[in-house]
């Protein structure tokens, strides 16, 4: 028997096919479900009539009961607007309609009265109510004045065709009428019991029409719990089933190669932190279980050391390793790195990219198959049909989120037995966000920077210091140092005010002129020979200043350069400004980031620029951008469908979200399948949740 729930938002009364194509449009609302699952963004209190005397700044909204009077259309064709006065026995208030008025022609008749509400706004020392709901104090309005009124986001195409908040809210009421008793229940009555939650019925009803605050927080309470409590059982469910059902290579000898690397060949200390992380892998890679972990770590603090030590334990144990990167400079970087590293090991570590010739290619797809080829790094191109592993035993993914869920399930398979996979990003995530987005991974932060490096000095110019700021290059160029001038544009765009790179190199060329201060100039559609020749240019210090895009977001190193001077920060993302950032301050020189923009500046982008002066930490830093840009702009296409949040929210409801993982891991320890009578309501939800989306948790 079909759920009411899952009805055509089409067949509810009041919509029909037009309005149905539009709910699907603009809101994407297709079921009755879905529409129930609309949610008011804001509640207004209609339960207090004013009187027009009583109106003062302080009042947000005001509902009013008395009679329209002197209704007139004013201004010219195009800028008309219609007026009315509105009166009770305390005074009067002009209603004022700027469009969307004819319809009212007529409406209103002399001497009966009607309940007006609205936003009062002083105009001219008199206070007045733009576009109030007007409605005749009928039975049904009598009803609703007594209630919390919710406010709906609609969009100007719903407005424009008769669906605004409140044209959604009556058809809320006469959705909740028709669903009334037929909500199916999606928790156990021992959860609702233990938890003190409102029904399903209850919370759905005083989400949408709460009789007073204390029900809708409750209702909002159940609904937050339940969309928390489903993200987390899925994923906790995925990561225990993986772990019952999915063997790993077991990775017993720490042998010769990791041994000799950490006592002969690495120069430095490894930090608290690195070790710590280590630790937490090899137990891992030694459990027999397959490997599904997360590295983060902010810009330099050491990644790349803790992965290549990891794949030396696979090579210790006769597995071969890879690691795949999104770009091809960064694949090339960590090339370089990791053959210079174990350059005295004798070990066989090979690139492969689409720039590989095909001689090359071909000899390197045999001395895979053969085992002879032990460690490979590459891009995409690891993903291709023919790259075949004799003994594939750890997967490393750096930057992950720059690869598609599918692409990355490909080197999943790329062995009879799952390969180990540790998955890197530099790009902090806040706790809430990665409970969420990687709930089905353990999960390993190195938060410690190798001693001596000291902090990036980061500052805020407006254009108009552009003149001091090529002095300050110039000192340092004079000191030896290198300069990366970072653009958001390759050409010109009509369409955004922007500096864009073609001319920036121009300005930059007139303002360093040869042979003095060399130039590169690197972006992402100059072919691949060219960026290398570019890049290897400025590596070896041929070049002082390279004007880029953000191609150089991740994986270029080169410790000579000390400024990075960014143009229209504003235009950029607190993630991307962190990353860009983080490309200088990696050698034992005071580095610089310099942040340019225009004067008009928008309160979020100075927030941004200021966050950026002030501090360094990657963390608060990631905490900032979920308050300014949401979980979901965060979160790009990783994971598709799982920060479809509805109701919750990561940052306010912390809370909940850590005691619906509890109660999910807790239930899960002692019936990890849901198999129990007890939990068949939850397995069954479960699956109707999510029998459209693929499980890719294996490869997150």
């Amino acid at each position: 028997m079909q759920n009411i729930l899952d009805t055509s938002i089409e067949y509810l009364k009041g919509v029909g096919p037009k309005r149905a194509a539009l709910l699907k449009n603009e809101i994407g609302v297709y079921t009755f479900g879905d529409l129930l699952q609309y949610y008011p963004f804001r509640y207004i209190d209609k339960s207090r009539i004013h009187k027009i005397s009583e109106i003062t700044s302080d009042l947000a909204y005001v509902q009013l009961r008395g009679t329209i009077s002197n209704l007139k259309v004013i201004g010219k064709p195009r800028a008309q607007r219609l007026l009315a006065i509105f009166s009770d026995e305390s005074g009067a208030i002009e209603l004022v309609w700027f469009k969307g008025f004819k319809w009212l022609d007529g409406k209103f008749k002399p001497g009966v009265e009607y309940l007006v509400f609205g936003k009062p706004t002083l105009f001219n020392n008199k206070y007045n109510i733009v576009h109030p709901e007007v409605d005749l104090p009928d039975e049904e309005n009598e009803d609703l004045s007594k209630v919390l009124h919710g406010h709906y986001s609609c969009t100007e195409n719903l407005r424009t065709r008769g669906l605004s908040s409140r044209n959604i809210s009556k058809l809320m009421r006469t959705l909740m009428l028709k669903v009334l008793g037929n909500i199916p229940e999606t928790l156990s009555p021992a959860i609702i019991k233990n938890l003190g939650l409102l029904s399903r019925e209850e919370a759905f009803q005083n989400i949408h029409f709460p009789g007073n605050q204390e029900l809708l927080r409750k209702a909002q309470a159940r609904l937050k719990f339940e969309e928390l409590f489903y993200i987390q059982l899925r994923l906790l469910k995925q990561k225990f089933g993986r772990q019952e059902e999915v063997d790993g290579h077991p990775f017993a000898n720490v042998g010769d190669y990791t041994n000799a690397f950490y006592k002969q060949h690495l120069s430095f200390e490894l930090t608290n932190a690195q070790k710590r992380v280590i630790r937490e892998i090899r137990a891992d890679l030694g459990s027999g279980k397959q490997m599904n972990r997360l590295l983060q770590g902010d810009v330099g603090s050491g990644k790349t050391l803790v992965a290549l030590m990891s794949m030396l334990i696979a090579l210790d144990n006769n597995f071969q390793a890879c690691l795949m990167a999104p770009t091809e400079i960064l694949a090339n970087q960590h090339f370089a790195t990791i053959s210079t590293m174990t350059s005295a090991l004798g070990i066989r570590v090979e690139l492969l990219t689409g720039s590989t010739k095909a001689a090359k290619r071909k000899q390197l797809h045999e001395d895979l198959r053969s085992g002879e080829l032990q460690l490979l790094i590459g891009t995409h191109a690891l993903l291709e049909e023919q790259v075949k592993f004799k003994n594939l035993g750890l997967v490393v993914i750096d930057e992950q989120h720059r690869f598609g869920v599918a692409q990355r399930a490909r080197l999943y398979y790329k062995n009879v037995i799952p390969p180990h996979i540790l998955v890197m990003t530099a790009t902090p995530i806040p706790r809430t966000l990665a409970m969420t987005l990687y709930g089905d991974l353990d999960f390993s932060v190195i938060d410690e920077m190798p001693p001596g490096r000291k902090p990036v000095k980061t500052y805020h110019f407006f254009d108009s210091k552009r003149l001091r700021l090529f002095g300050f290059m110039k000192e340092q160029i004079a000191l030896g140092r290198q300069v990366y001038i970072v653009y958001p544009l390759i050409h010109e765009s009509e369409k955004l005010d922007l500096k864009d790179l073609m001319d920036g190199y121009e300005s930059i060329s007139r303002a360093f002129p040869l042979p003095d201060y060399p130039i590169s100039i690197v972006h992402g559609k100059l072919k691949s020979d060219a960026k290398d020749f570019e890049m290897k240019r400025f590596i070896k210090g041929e070049t002082k200043i390279m004007v880029a895009t953000t191609v150089i977001e991740v994986g270029v190193d080169i410790p000579n350069a000390s400024v990075m001077v960014i143009e229209n920060a504003e235009r950029f993302g607190l993630s991307q400004l962190h990353q860009l950032r983080g490309r200088v301050g990696r050698g034992a020189d005071q580095s610089y980031c310099i942040l340019m923009s225009g004067n008009k500046l928008s309160e979020e982008a100075r927030t941004r620029l200021k966050v950026m002066t002030d501090t360094t930490d990657g963390f608060l830093i990631a905490e900032t951008d979920l308050k300014l840009r949401g979980p979901g702009d965060l979160a790009g296409t990783q994971q598709s469908g799982i920060l479809d949040l509805k109701i919750a929210n990561l940052l306010r409801d912390e809370k909940i979200l850590k005691y619906a993982r509890n109660l999910a891991m807790e239930i899960l320890e002692k019936d990890p399948s849901l198999g129990k009578p007890e939990n068949k309501l939850l397995s069954q939800t479960l699956q109707a949740l999510h029998k459209y989306q693929d499980d890719w948790a294996s490869i997150s």
